[in-house]
């Protein structure tokens, strides 16, 4: 038997805390601890008040002021936190407390609110460009953001597509990711800028742009983003003009500040249904490499399998460190910088640009993993609910997160991608 309590309150239509609505204000309350607490508003028919006032529904008395009453369910050793604040609010009405016996509670697992829509989460006021904005006014704007994409709008401020790093690369002859550029000396980053140019946004945008109206829910948000595998959502008004951009991000930034303690949830003896654990997403064919790999090695992974990271681990495969392409463009001496950049920039498969520069070559070869990987890296436990990626990450500003079990050996990755798909899509 689980010991619960409830709180009761019975005041009218007209009380208020702090001009709001009691009823509304409590609610809101009761939502905002976050604990595993359900809260009742009730409306009477009919009522009578201290004071002589009679309320009722018929139209001859002309009253309105119907009767409230509300009703919140807590753990026990929830009600001295909470009814201090519950008294302090109810400035009409009467508050009172018994004891309930619950045989069980039980809860699904909600990640994103129901009622939560596009415009109480978005980036309004976002960046954006018009058709006509060349390229490197394009990429200047990202490196000097946190995000990777902008969308792209007409004279009337309508979108008609979205710019973002990917297009750069694939259309438009950007050599690497906006975080090696940024990380590359002052006269590479000139020349490339400059190579951009002459071409303008509408050149190389992805059209048409997937569009989401502000009144819709968050929910359906995320349903468009994994219909059409985009990262990022324009925002628009009922006129279809911008009015904000909603990525992954910002749904995660909205499930950290609304989702309730679910850990708490289990220690209070909560049923939660649907309950998804990092290891039911992680990625599990990550690359590996051991200390002592050659970082040409690494490259060689690298390059052939299109990914950015690579896992350093022990021969048990115990999790040592991350190499990712710019851990290797930045960890070389000035002296060989234009070798290790030209691995990356180079259209040249791997082996041919080994044997047109031996020297560098013979020097990627006397490095090991072990001298490049970066050990400063934020994990997360293979039996650590998703929520618990979704903070270190938001916290963090992390795209990926290395998965370990409780012996600290290597299981996988996740990015924000996987946990989008699995985490709040139909069915999540």
């Amino acid at each position: 038997m689980l010991q619960y309590r409830t709180i009761e309150i019975f005041t009218s239509e007209e009380a208020r805390w702090h001009g709001k609505s009691l009823n509304v204000a409590i609610m809101h309350y009761v939502r905002d601890l976050k604990i595993a607490a359900r809260c009742l508003v009730t409306r009477a028919i009919d009522g009578c008040y201290e004071n002589g006032e009679v309320a009722t529904w018929r139209l001859e008395a002309l009253s309105y002021n119907m009767p409230l009453h509300i009703v919140i369910v807590l753990p026990a050793s929830a009600l001295d936190r909470v009814l201090p604040d519950i008294e302090a609010m109810v400035t009409d009405g009467i508050v009172a407390v018994q004891q309930l016996n619950v045989i069980s509670h039980k809860t699904r697992k909600s990640m994103l609110p129901r009622h939560t829509r596009v415009r109480d989460i978005m980036t309004a006021q976002p960046r954006k460009v018009a058709l006509a904005t060349p390229l490197d006014e394009v990429a200047r704007l990202l490196l000097s953001s946190l995000f990777t994409g902008l969308p792209v709008v007409d004279e009337n401020d309508r979108p008609r597509g979205v710019i973002s790093q990917g297009d750069l690369i694939n259309k438009a002859g950007l050599p690497m990711r906006l975080g090696l550029l940024a990380a590359s000396n002052g006269d590479k980053l000139a020349a490339i800028l400059a190579a951009l140019a002459g071409k303008k946004a509408e050149e190389v945008m992805t059209r048409p742009a997937v569009l989401i109206e502000e009144g819709r829910l968050a929910s359906e948000a995320v349903d468009l983003m994994l219909e059409n595998r985009v990262k990022r959502l324009p925002v628009v008004n009922g006129d279809g003009r911008l009015v904000g951009m909603l990525s992954r991000i910002d749904i995660f930034r909205t499930i950290m500040k609304e989702a309730p303690d679910w850990k708490t949830f289990q220690e209070q003896h909560v049923e939660i249904g649907n309950l998804r654990l990092v290891a039911d997403i992680m990625r599990r064919d990550t690359r590996t490499v051991r200390p002592d790999t050659s970082v040409e090695e690494v490259i060689r992974i690298i390059d052939a399998n299109d990914i950015q990271r690579v896992a350093v681990v022990d021969q048990d495969g115990r999790f040592l460190g991350l190499i990712s392409d710019r851990d290797l463009l930045v960890i070389f001496s000035p002296a060989h910088y234009e070798g290790i950049w030209n691995y990356f920039v180079s259209k040249i498969p791997f082996t041919e640009r080994g044997r047109q520069c031996r020297e560098f070559r013979e020097l990627l070869q006397a490095k090991t993993a072990a001298e490049v990987m970066n050990t400063h890296i934020v994990t997360v436990m293979e039996d650590a609910p998703i929520d618990e990626a979704i903070r270190l990450m938001t916290e963090k500003g992390l795209k990926r997160l290395p998965v370990l079990d409780p012996q600290g050996i290597f299981k996988g990755m996740i990015n924000r991608d996987s946990l989008l798909r699995t985490g709040f899509g139909r069915g999540g």
